[in-house]
């Protein structure tokens, strides 16, 4: 089976893997623990932080270990809300975010926050003006993801920053799709926290961390975890040695190199899509993700044509995790495509192993299912 689904999850890379395999049953010693087999692992644990801060632009510090993206989305917003509560209660989001902050921020709105939910032009951006006006005096945090994992649509991050600073706001981003694949300076973008999770780039599930300004502003965060103190006092629990091996293996195996390769196979996969009558590309097709597509068709069952295409190929029709719902994408309701086509969306994400021959072989299947599915549904008319 063709594997096009890399937003969702990646196979963990060869070498990610031999990396961590020593610290299983070898080095296997607690961080905390105050003897070789500990400082073994605590070290091997600064290493990484010292490579993630490299590819952020931050300090080795500024860096925690989660078990995810969820996790640390939930420290960063909880965090601030419940720290920052003295200055105001109102955080600013995007209708289109991962259901990870929607649902973080729907928590606290039931606990007394405010909240205002940007909207998004057709392209999936936002407009900095309406970001402008939705500020308040008690506005504490505008949280507003890199790259979107449905779309790929990246925001102006580096205006958002501006904008959080000149209103001495909180800005944080979820990086989950870009973190690895991408070029990113949290210092020229001024990003005071984000999250980014392993699983997304070749490295284990269960493995994830949050970038933490801590000068201009020195951020500060009321901890969800309590327990040890561990990561500064955030994040308490023992420290998952292997997997953060592999995620500092991880981060540094992308190349732009391959990330070319692999926006030619995607834009190969999109040439031959959009040859189907009726087939359309949701999302800005400049400022986005190299690896993203999303495409709708038109005049087709959106739910049969999921089940015909994933027979013999790995893809989504939106975010894994709502991959249970049958409502159409928020993230394309958000966009106002009309219900019929977000309906029968196709998000395929490309990845490392993705070679030309599943491409060809896609886009032919695709093109067969969709005339297939047509003809059914004209007969029955």
């Amino acid at each position: 089976m063709i594997y096009l689904d890399y937003n969702a999850t990646t196979p963990v890379d060869e070498r990610v893997l031999n990396e961590m395999l020593p610290y299983f049953s070898q080095q296997f010693g607690n961080a905390a623990s105050a003897h070789p087999y500990g400082f073994d692992s605590k070290k091997a644990v600064d290493i990484t932080r010292e490579k993630i801060a490299q590819k952020l632009h931050c300090e080795a510090q500024e860096i925690i270990f989660t078990s995810g993206a969820t996790e640390s989305i939930n420290l960063a917003i909880k965090g601030v809300f419940e720290m920052y509560a003295e200055k105001g209660n109102h955080i600013i989001t995007v209708a289109t975010e991962h259901k990870a902050v929607l649902d973080t921020c729907n928590n606290i709105a039931n606990k007394g926050g405010e909240i205002t939910y940007l909207s998004v032009d057709k392209n999936g951006l936002i407009n900095l003006d309406e970001l402008r006006k939705a500020i308040q005096p008690s506005t504490i945090l505008i949280a507003v993801m890199y790259a979107n994992n449905e779309t790929g649509v990246i925001q102006p991050v580096k205006e958002i920053g501006e904008i959080a600073k000149e209103n001495n706001i909180l800005f944080f981003s979820d990086a989950t799709q870009a973190v690895g694949k991408t070029e990113i300076n949290v210092m020229e973008e001024n990003i005071d926290l984000l999250c980014f999770s392993g699983h997304k780039i070749y490295a284990p599930k269960g493995i994830g961390g949050l970038y933490i300004r801590r000068k201009n502003p020195r951020v500060a965060l009321a901890e969800q975890i309590n327990g040890g103190g561990h990561e500064r006092g955030w994040r308490s629990g023992t420290l998952n040695v292997p997997s953060i091996v592999a995620l500092g293996k991880a981060i540094n195996l992308f190349s732009k190199e391959e990330n070319i390769y692999i926006k030619n196979l995607r834009d190969q996969l999109e040439r031959g899509l959009l040859q189907i009558e009726g087939a359309s590309l949701n999302g800005d097709v400049t400022k986005r993700m190299f690896n993203v597509s999303n495409v709708s068709f038109a005049n087709i069952n959106g739910k049969m044509l999921i089940a015909d295409v994933t027979k013999e190929i790995a893809v989504s029709s939106g975010s894994a995790c709502s991959s249970a719902s049958v409502e159409p994408s928020h993230v394309l309701e958000a966009m106002e495509v009309e219900e019929q086509l977000a309906r029968s969306s196709v998000r395929f994400s490309l990845g490392r192993f993705t070679s030309k021959e599943e491409i060809d072989f896609t886009i032919h299947f695709v093109q067969e299912t969709v005339k297939k599915l047509r003809s059914i549904n004209h007969s029955t008319l």
